[in-house]
C-alpha cells in the first residue's frame, strides 16, 4: 500500500485502492474535485522492474485555455497523450521512430468552450479536429444534417464534451497495467441520457493499447446511438504507395468524387495539392468469433499500425483518404463504427442506426498496435489473408447514398 507521505505527494487527487490496484481521481463532479496539474511515476509506487510516468497538465493561452492533457510515458514503449477536456480523445501516440496522429492546421488542444458545433452549417467540429483518435457519437456520428427539425452537427458531441469523472488505475502486479477512465455524459432534458465510460488501457514497455468503452442508456426509453472511432495517421506511416489492408466483404465509394478513386482505393498518394477527401464504405469479414482488423503500412512494409475490433460491436469500417498538402492536413482515417458517415436520415433509411434499451450497457473494444518492423507487418498481412481466405470482395461502383 502507498504510505502517507506518498499519498501527500500526489495530492490533491482523491486516492483509493481496490484489490491489487491504486486509483487516483483527478476529476469528479460528484465529489467536487478538479485537479489541475498532477504527476506520479513508477518509483513513487514502489515499482522497480520497469519505469513509467503519468502526468496531467493544464494548458494555457489561446483557445486551449483550461484544456487538460494526460500523458502516459513509457521510455521503452509508447508515449500516449489524451485529453479529458476533449471527450477522452487521444491526441497523439509516439514511440521509437513511430507516430500515430497527424499535423492538423489546428495546433491547439481546443477547449470545447471555444467551439460552436453549429457554425459552418453544422461543421464547427472541424475547428478543434486534430486528434489521433476522436469518438464520433454517441447520439449521432455522421455528416451534418437536419432530422425532425433538429440540427445533427458533424460527428456528434462526444469529442467536445469534457469528462465529468476522470480516474487513473494502476495495477500493483506485473505487468502493471494502467487504465485511464473518463465519464462522458450526453444528457439532455426530454432527449437522450447516454453516458459512456471511456477507457484506455496500456501495459508499459509494450507497443499496443486498448480502448474499452461502456455506453449506458440512463433514460426510461429506448434511444438511438451511433459511434465511429475516427483514427487518424500520417507520416511516417502515410506516404506515396503506403498500403491499407483489411479482409473486405464489400466496398463502395461514399460519393461521386470517391468513385473516381475506387480503382486505387487501397494505396496512397504523396501530399497532393487540390486533392479533396475520398471516403470509402467497407463491410469487413471476420473470423468465427467476429474479430477482424484493418491496418496501414508504409511503402517498404516495415512499419505500420493495426486496429483490431469485433464486427458484432462495430460492423462497419470507413476509410478516409485526405492526401492533401501537409499544411492543409495530410492524413488518412481508419474508422470502425456502427454506421457510415452519412447523415442520420440516410443511416436511418438504410438501417444502420441501432437502439439501446433503458438501463442497457453496450461495450466497444478496439486494440491499436504499432507495427515496429517488417515481421510485425507480415504477421498482420497473414492474419488478413487468413480471414479473407477465398471469400470474394464485392465492389459497388456507385455511391450507396446521396447527401
Amino acid at each position: 500500500m502507498m504510505n502517507k507521505s506518498l499519498a501527500a505527494s500526489v495530492s490533491p487527487a482523491l486516492y483509493s485502492t481496490k484489490a491489487n490496484a491504486r486509483i487516483f481521481t483527478l476529476t469528479s463532479t460528484e465529489h467536487n474535485i478538479e485537479v489541475a496539474d498532477w504527476k506520479i511515476d513508477s518509483t513513487q509506487l514502489g515499482i522497480i522492474d520497469t519505469y513509467f510516468t503519468i502526468e496531467q497538465k493544464t494548458l494555457h493561452g489561446g483557445k486551449q485555455e483550461g484544456s487538460k492533457v494526460i500523458i502516459l510515458t513509457s521510455p521503452n514503449g509508447l508515449t500516449i497523450t489524451l485529453s479529458p477536456t476533449r471527450g477522452m480523445s487521444i491526441m497523439n501516440v509516439t514511440g521509437k521512430e513511430m507516430r500515430f496522429g497527424w499535423d492538423s492546421p489546428v495546433k491547439e488542444v481546443v477547449n470545447p468552450a471555444f467551439i460552436n458545433l453549429e457554425s459552418r452549417n453544422g461543421a464547427g467540429w472541424l475547428e478543434g479536429f486534430n486528434e489521433m483518435m476522436v469518438r464520433c457519437g454517441f447520439e449521432w456520428a455522421g455528416h451534418p444534417g437536419i432530422e425532425n427539425g433538429e440540427m445533427r452537427t458533424l460527428h456528434g458531441k462526444a469529442g467536445n464534451t469534457p469528462a465529468s469523472e476522470v480516474e487513473i488505475e494502476i495495477s500493483e502486479i506485473a505487468p502493471y497495467e494502467i487504465k485511464v477512465r473518463g465519464l462522458i455524459k450526453e444528457s439532455t432534458f426530454k432527449k437522450a441520457d447516454l453516458q459512456t465510460i471511456a477507457e484506455l488501457s496500456y501495459i508499459p514497455d509494450t507497443y499496443s493499447f486498448t480502448i474499452h468503452d461502456h455506453l449506458t442508456n440512463h433514460a426510461d426509453y429506448p434511444r438511438d446511438y451511433q459511434i465511429m472511432y475516427h483514427s487518424n495517421f500520417s507520416k511516417p506511416l502515410l506516404e506515396k504507395d503506403a498500403q491499407f489492408i483489411a479482409p473486405i466483404k464489400e466496398i463502395s465509394p461514399f460519393n461521386d468524387y470517391a468513385q473516381k478513386g475506387l480503382q486505387d482505393w487501397a494505396t496512397y498518394l504523396e501530399p497532393t495539392k487540390n486533392f479533396d477527401e475520398m471516403v470509402f464504405n467497407i463491410v469487413p469479414y471476420s473470423d468465427a468469433d467476429g474479430y477482424t482488423l484493418a491496418a496501414l503500412h508504409n511503402k517498404d512494409a516495415n512499419k505500420g499500425v493495426s486496429i483490431e475490433f469485433n464486427i458484432n460491436e462495430l460492423p462497419y469500417l470507413t476509410l478516409w483518404k485526405n492526401t492533401d498538402t501537409e499544411k492543409q492536413g495530410y492524413v488518412t482515417g481508419i474508422e470502425p463504427g456502427t454506421n457510415y458517415a452519412y447523415t442520420t436520415s440516410i443511416e436511418r433509411e438504410q438501417g444502420r442506426i441501432r437502439q439501446i434499451k433503458p438501463g442497457q450497457t453496450i461495450q466497444f473494444k478496439i486494440r491499436y498496435s504499432a507495427l515496429m518492423n517488417r515481421e510485425a507487418v507480415d504477421t498482420v498481412k497473414e492474419t488478413v489473408t487468413n480471414i479473407q481466405g477465398n471469400q470474394n470482395i464485392t465492389s459497388i461502383q456507385t455511391p450507396i447514398a446521396e447527401e
